[in-house]
């Protein structure tokens, strides 16, 4: 491992990936506008994600911009009918943009923001690579994207066989998790990384 850096996980409540960095001797904190679900509140701070980029100084920032209105799999509820556009999902859907962007833009050396597969009409910057879960040890299908500045691409430490789609389709009740076949789709369960890929950051990127 380099020398230690200071690390901003912005727009995570789970820990997943700060405890990934602490693991590996580096000053790592989430941030999100909600209380923290993991051990260490010490580790977490409650703010605007954005203003916590700007007004401190880090070395790397890996970022989880919220995706409800910029996502593919919304498209049902931004297109309720043919030809047809929920003005106030697309409204919500700029504002989302404007805030990812603020995240890619962040005066931080290394960054990495990740969001799924978006809807075309919020015309989103070029992304650096695309990942799956499967190819991290978790036997599921989640295409995610990566926006790098200063970092590497993520390389594949496990490739497993796909079972199933982690989220089947905005509109299903279940979600195949690898420890069941199905368990019922709760809020936050799409957003929560990964551990494979939150180690597969801290080693390549730490």
């Amino acid at each position: 491992m380099g020398e230690a850096m200071k690390v901003l996980v912005a727009c995570e409540e789970s820990q997943v990936v700060c405890k990934a960095f602490r693991e590996r001797g580096h000053e790592s904190y989430s941030c999100d506008i909600l209380p923290t679900s993991g051990d260490h509140p010490e580790w977490h701070t409650q703010m605007d994600a954005v203003k916590c980029a700007y007004n401190y100084r880090w070395d790397l920032m890996i970022a989880f911009p919220p995706c409800t209105y910029l996502s593919k799999a919304s498209a049902v509820r931004l297109y309720p009918k043919a030809g047809q556009i929920n003005e106030l999902r697309y409204d919500l859907g700029k504002i989302a943009k404007e805030f990812f962007i603020k995240l890619l833009n962040a005066p931080i050396p290394k960054r990495c923001i990740e969001n799924p597969v978006s809807l075309k009409i919020f015309e989103m910057p070029p992304y650096s690579q695309e990942i799956e879960p499967y190819y991290f040890g978790h036997p599921v299908s989640k295409k995610t994207r990566l926006w790098l500045r200063g970092l590497p691409k993520l390389k594949p430490t496990d490739i497993v066989p796909k079972k199933g789609t982690h989220l089947p389709s905005s509109t299903s009740r279940f979600a195949y998790t690898g420890k069941n076949d199905k368990c019922t789709r709760v809020a936050g369960i799409a957003s929560k990384t990964f551990p494979g890929i939150a180690k597969a950051m801290a080693e390549q990127w730490g």
